[in-house]
C-alpha cells in the first residue's frame, strides 16, 4: 500500500516494511499528512489479520528530523486569534492539536501487533518518540547514528510521550539529563541506556528487526503490564526522596528557572511517573500545550528554529547572482582564529592556503586541524582517513603567490589597522580578478579597510567567533562599495562550512562586537558602583547569560577591550567621552598587566581549568558594599536590557536591518539570554512601553547611557513591537531538524 510520505509492504512471513520518505524533503519530519498517514497506518496493521507484526524504516540517509515546528506555529496562530472570542473553546483546541501525535503513539503501542524501529543516521524530537512508542528498537552502528530530544533547546520539552517512555526504559539521572539537556546519543549509549534493544550495521538494520520480529517481539510494553516497576523505584521511596530534591536544584542552578519549558517537562516527569500511563500521557500533553502558549517558547521557537532556518537557507543573500563554486580559499594569519576558519573550511571539502609570515608560523596553524582531528578519532567521532584527507586540503605557506587562485581570500590578522593595509596590497597583488577579499575584523570599519584595497567593491567583512570550529554564528559586514557579488560569495562560502550568517551594515563594532561591549561594560560600572565582583557575576548567570561579564571581559581579553578603546579615542578624537571603564581598564591592563585568561589573570586568577575571583579587586575599585544593598532583579535587568537598548540603537542607526539577524545573531553570537528569543524579541515581550518606561528609571538612577532613543519613544507611544513594525520578509516553509 502507498500512503502520501510511507510505503507498506507485507512479506509472506507477514511482516510489514513500513518504509518513511516524504517526497521533495531532503529529511523525514512530522506534519499533518504524516500524522494522517501513520494513524491510517497502525490502523490497517492493527486491523489486518495477515499482518504479524511491523518495521518502520526510513527510505532517506536519517530517519527523522522531528516534528515541523512551522506546524506548531500555525497551532499557535489560530489559538491567538481565536482566543478573543472564546478563550476556552480556544485552549481547548490547542490542547486538542498538540496532543494528537501522542495519541496517536499511543495507538501505535496498544494496538495489539508488535511495532520495531529501524533506526538508520538522525533520529530527533518527535522521530525519537515514535521509535520509543515502538515495541522494539535496532540502532544503526555507525557515525551517522545520533538520537535525541533536543526540544527543550527551542523553549519545548517532548510532547509526544518522550518524558514519560524515557523515564520508564532507563535510569532516572541519565534519563532526566538526556531530556533536560537535549543530549545527542550515539548508538552505543543509546543501547546502554536501554532507549534501543540493538544496533546492526546500517545496510542490517531492517534484516535485524525482522530477525527480533520472527524470533518475538511483545506486542505490550511492560508498563501496561501488571506488576510493572520504574528502574528506580517509586517516586515516594527512599530512593525518590534522595533524587527528586536533587533533581530540582540541579534543574535550578543550571536554568535559574528561565525556561517554562525545562520547569514543565521536570514536573511531567515528576507528576506522571506517579500514574499509569494514559494518564500520564495526559498530564505531559497539558503541561506541553500550557508551555506552548508562553511568551519564551514562541520566541525560541521563532529566533532558534524558523529564523535560524531562513537565514541558514539564504534569506538575505542576493537572489540575481549566480551561486558560487567555492574550491579554494586562502587564510591570511594561522594564529587561533585563522587556524580554526581553515579548519571549519577544510572539513567543508573546500582546499585552503594557510598563509603566515613565515613557514614556521603557519605550520604552527595546520597543526591546530591536527590536534581537532586527532581529539575526533580518539572519540569516535571521525576515522583516520578522514584526518588524512582533511589535512591534505590545507597548505601552509608564507609565499604570497599561492593565492593566486583562490576564490577568497579571508584575513584574520591583528586588530591593527596598518597591519591589515599591508597583507590586503600583498594579496591583492596576485589574487585573480574575480576573486573577494574578506577582512575578520571585529570592530574596525570594513569600509575605511576597504581604503587599502585596489577594488572596495570585492571587499567585505566575514567576522568569525572563537573558537571558531565551535561557534555557529558569521556575522557579515558590508562596506560601503561592497558588491552584491562579494555578499554572495560570503554567504555562500558560510553555507558550505554549515554555520548562520547575519548580515549588518558597516559601523564601529559593527552589531555583535558592540552589544559584548555594552554587556562587560556594565558588569565593570557595577563594579564601580560597588557591587561586589560575586554579585555581578552571578546577575549575569542568573538573568541568562552564559557567563558573567567579568568572566567574559577576560575571555575576549581585557588587553583587547584597551586596545579597541585607545583606537576609538585616537579615532573620535575631541569627540571621545572618558569613563570609569577607561580607568578600570587602564589599572588592569598597563599599571597591572592583567590582560585575562590569555596571560592567567584578569579579573579572575587562572590556574589550568580552575579559575577564581582576584582577590586585588577592591585595589582596583575600592571596597564593595554589602550585597543586600542591591536588588538582585534589577542588576539581571540592567545587564539584559543594555544589551537589547544597544541593538535598539544599532537597529535605529541601520547597521542592523533585520529583526532575525539581530534575535539569532545575539543569541548564538554573545549567548542573549536564550529564554527571551534575543535582544529585540526581549524588548517585544516586554512591550516597548514597558521597557521604555524601565529605561527611563535607570537613566535616572545609573546615567544617560540607558537613555531610550528615538525610535524606541516613538515605539512605546503606541507599545509597537519589532517584528510588527519591522516584518521579515516572508519566506517559505521550513520543515527541518528542530536540533
Amino acid at each position: 500500500m502507498t500512503y502520501k510520505n510511507f510505503t507498506l509492504e507485507t512479506g509472506a512471513d507477514g511482516i510489514a516494511l513500513i518504509t518513511w520518505d516524504m517526497k521533495d524533503k531532503s529529511m523525514n519530519v512530522i506534519d499533518m499528512s504524516v500524522m494522517d498517514d501513520l494513524e491510517a497506518i497502525v490502523a490497517h496493521v492493527a486491523t489486518t489479520d495477515a499482518i504479524k507484526g511491523a518495521i518502520i524504516t526510513s527510505g532517506k540517509a536519517a530517519f527523522s528530523g522531528g516534528a515541523d515546528l512551522t506546524m506548531l506555529e500555525g497551532l499557535l496562530k489560530v489559538f491567538h486569534a481565536e482566543r478573543a472570542k472564546d478563550q476556552e473553546a480556544a485552549a481547548k483546541a490547542l490542547f486538542e492539536g498538540s496532543r494528537r501525535l501522542s495519541l496517536i503513539y499511543r495507538k501505535l503501542e496498544t494496538c495489539g501487533k508488535p511495532f520495531v524501529a529501524a533506526i538508520n543516521g538522525t533520529c530527533m524530537g518527535g522521530g525519537t518518540e515514535l521509535a520509543l512508542a515502538c515495541h522494539a528498537r535496532v540502532a544503526a552502528e555507525d557515525d551517522s547514528f545520533k538520537m535525541g530530544l533536543p526540544e527543550v533547546k527551542v523553549g519545548l520539552f517532548p510532547g509526544a510521550g518522550g518524558t514519560q517512555r524515557v523515564m520508564r526504559m532507563t535510569d532516572a539521572q541519565a534519563g532526566l539529563q538526556f531530556l533536560l539537556q537535549g543530549q545527542t546519543l550515539r548508538a552505543a549509549k543509546a543501547k546502554q541506556m536501554k532507549l534501543v534493544d540493538e544496533t546492526a550495521a546500517p545496510k542490517k538494520l531492517v534484516e535485524t528487526a525482522r530477525k527480533m520480529l520472527q524470533a518475538g517481539v511483545k506486542p505490550v510494553k511492560p508498563w501496561d503490564e501488571k506488576g510493572f516497576k520504574l528502574p528506580n523505584g517509586p517516586v515516594y521511596s527512599p530512593a525518590g526522596f534522595q533524587f527528586w530534591p536533587a533533581a530540582n536544584a540541579i534543574y535550578r542552578r543550571e536554568t535559574h528557572d528561565n525556561y517554562p519549558g525545562a520547569r514543565a517537562l521536570l514536573k511531567s516527569v515528576f507528576e506522571g511517573l506517579q500514574l499509569p500511563m494514559d494518564l500520564a500521557l495526559q498530564v505531559e500533553s497539558r503541561y506541553f500545550a500550557n508551555v506552548l502558549q508562553s511568551p519564551e517558547a514562541a520566541n525560541m521557537i521563532r529566533s532558534l528554529f524558523v529564523s535560524m532556518q531562513e537565514l541558514n537557507k539564504g534569506a538575505r543573500r542576493p537572489q540575481d547572482v549566480k551561486p558560487n563554486k567555492i574550491k579554494k580559499i586562502g587564510v591570511l594569519g594561522a594564529g587561533f582564529m585563522g587556524a580554526g576558519i581553515a579548519y571549519v573550511t577544510a572539513k567543508a571539502g573546500i582546499d585552503v592556503v594557510l598563509l603566515d609570515r613565515d613557514q614556521a608560523a603557519a605550520d604552527k596553524g595546520k597543526a591546530h586541524s591536527d590536534e581537532l582531528m586527532s581529539k575526533a578519532v580518539s572519540r569516535g567521532h571521525a576515522t583516520a582517513g578522514e584526518k588524512e584527507k582533511l589535512l591534505a586540503r590545507i597548505t601552509p605557506t608564507d609565499n604570497y603567490d599561492l593565492l593566486a587562485d583562490c576564490d577568497l581570500v579571508i584575513e584574520a590578522v591583528f586588530e591593527d589597522r596598518e597591519v591589515k593595509r599591508v597583507v590586503t596590497e600583498k594579496a591583492e597583488a596576485v589574487m585573480k580578478a574575480r576573486a573577494i577579499y574578506a577582512s575578520n575584523t571585529s570592530t574596525l570599519p570594513i569600509t575605511s579597510l576597504a581604503e587599502a584595497s585596489s577594488r572596495p567593491k570585492n571587499f567585505i567583512g566575514i567576522h568569525f567567533f572563537s573558537p571558531v570550529d565551535k561557534m555557529m554564528l558569521v556575522e557579515v559586514i558590508l562596506g560601503k562599495k561592497t558588491s552584491d557579488k562579494a555578499l554572495a560569495m560570503a554567504l555562500d562560502y558560510i553555507k558550505a562550512i554549515k554555520k548562520t550568517p547575519i548580515v549588518v551594515n558597516d559601523s564601529r563594532g559593527f552589531y555583535t562586537s558592540r552589544v559584548v561591549m555594552t554587556y562587560i561594560r556594565e558588569g565593570l560600572m557595577m563594579l564601580a558602583d560597588g557591587v561586589p565582583a560575586a554579585m555581578v557575576e552571578n546577575a549575569g548567570k542568573m538573568a541568562g547569560m552564559p557567563v558573567g561579564p567579568l568572566s567574559l571581559g577576560d575571555e575576549v581579553a581585557l588587553d583587547l577591550a584597551w586596545k579597541i578603546v585607545s583606537a576609538t579615542r585616537k579615532d573620535l578624537g575631541v569627540n571621545y567621552v572618558e569613563g570609569p571603564l577607561d580607568n578600570i581598564l587602564e589599572e588592569m591592563v598597563v599599571k597591572r598587566e592583567r590582560f585575562g585568561r590569555k596571560n592567567g589573570k584578569g579579573f579572575y586568577d587562572y590556574a589550568g581549568k580552575e579559575k577564581s575571583l582576584w582577590p586585588g579587586i577592591p585595589e582596583v575599585l575600592g571596597k564593595p558594599k554589602a550585597a543586600d544593598a542591591f536588588n538582585i532583579e534589577e542588576l539581571k535587568q540592567r545587564l539584559l536590557v543594555m544589551q537589547a537598548l544597544e541593538t535598539a540603537r544599532i537597529f535605529e542607526e541601520k547597521c542592523l536591518t533585520d529583526v532575525r539577524e539581530a534575535d539569532v545573531g545575539s543569541i548564538l553570537g554573545f549567548g542573549f539570554a536564550p529564554y527571551t528569543g534575543g535582544t529585540l524579541s526581549y524588548i517585544d515581550m516586554m512591550g516597548t512601553h514597558a521597557f521604555v518606561e524601565l529605561c527611563k528609571k535607570f537613566t535616572k538612577k545609573w546615567g544617560p547611557r540607558f537613555k531610550p532613543n528615538r525610535l524606541l519613544r516613538e515605539m512605546a507611544k503606541t507599545n509597537e513591537t519589532f517584528y510588527g513594525k519591522f516584518p521579515p520578509k516572508a519566506e517559505a516553509a521550513i520543515t527541518a531538524d528542530a536540533a
